[in-house]
């Protein structure tokens, strides 16, 4: 159903776009075809996705960012649905959707253990529990608001995401919004 939905909205999209009353500085061709492939990611994934009073392009953009940018292989544990990782031959794609972006994943630095956070939207509608403010500030300067001033995130890739446009950051906030709220994942592993 939802491959036919997004099937449906891409068509509708292009339409708008083709006909001009998309304006060109909304969407941009290229745009365009990576919020429709955002769609489609999300809908061959099993990702549900609620649109209910989102912004439909941040949402299509943010799911294209999120999960071309391997968001999945630090934010889920394990990484692969049972007989979906593509890199055992002969196994087809699929991402574990029962524990999609809710943490997990350990890491053993010279600094200590840490573990990936759950950035799925809490009750709040908030990834990761932070404000769009606090979001744009992790991943352009690596820290977290709440933690102690100095305090830097130790394994996530924030220096790669600095040199994101606010508008992409917006996108992926927006995608991260539209996901399933799931619980802290309840067994971390590296």
């Amino acid at each position: 159903m939802l491959k036919h939905i997004v099937c449906g909205a891409a068509a509708g999209l292009a339409a708008l776009a083709i006909s001009g009353l998309l304006p060109a500085s909304t969407v941009r061709a290229q745009q365009l075809d990576q919020i429709l492939r955002g769609y489609e990611i999300a809908a061959n994934q099993g990702i549900p996705l609620n649109l209910k009073r989102k912004d439909w392009f941040s949402v299509g953009l943010g799911s294209y960012l999120v999960n071309t940018t391997g968001c999945n292989d630090c934010h889920t544990h394990p990484n692969w649905a049972p007989g979906g990782n593509p890199y055992v031959l002969g196994q087809p794609e699929q991402i574990n959707t029962a524990q999609y972006l809710s943490g997990g994943r350990q890491f053993t630095t010279p600094a200590g253990m840490f573990t990936s956070a759950n950035i799925t939207p809490d009750k709040n509608d908030l990834p990761a529990g932070l404000t769009l403010q606090g979001f744009l500030e992790v991943m352009h300067t690596g820290h977290d608001p709440r933690d102690p001033p100095g305090d830097l995130l130790q394994v996530m890739s924030w220096p790669l995401y600095r040199w994101k446009t606010d508008s992409d950051l917006i996108a992926i906030y927006a995608y991260l919004q539209a996901i399933p709220s799931l619980p802290d994942n309840p067994n971390p592993g590296p």
